[in-house]
């Protein structure tokens, strides 16, 4: 019986978790969305935000954002490619190995994550205060 309780509390835990998870989605797709974007697409524009220790800006391969983002390659290049015709991302080839990707964000993706960063991490703020 106790081990039916502990397994019973496991499974819903996950649950809250994902509840938590869908509710945060929503709304960050809320608060992001009068801009064009929704959390996928903000979450890409973070990754891509950060810069190398000497204050350079970074690129990364296709597969090294999916690895942080969460998102199937297939649904991540889709995403790239909407975020490179709103001129927010840059594709451009990888120096150690032609047949790869590296993605970098362009000035005006630079100029919305950072106003929009403060819109995110308030949401974050407010649904992970618990």
């Amino acid at each position: 019986m106790a081990a039916k309780k502990a397994e019973q509390a496991l499974v819903d835990q996950w649950r809250d978790i994902l509840a938590l998870h869908a509710r945060t989605q929503c709304e960050l797709d809320r608060a992001l969305g009068g801009r064009g974007l929704c959390a996928s697409d903000f979450e890409v524009l973070d990754v891509l935000s950060e810069t190398a220790p000497d204050g350079s800006c970074v690129s990364y391969r296709v597969q090294e954002i999916a690895e942080r983002v969460h998102l199937s390659q297939s649904a991540l290049s889709r995403l790239i490619a909407r975020l490179e015709k709103d001129g927010l991302v840059e594709r451009g080839m990888c120096p150690e190995d032609r047949r790869g990707v590296r993605v970098s964000l362009t000035g005006k993706g630079r100029a919305l994550h950072d106003e929009l960063r403060p819109v995110q991490r308030a949401v974050l703020t407010r649904m992970l205060a618990d």
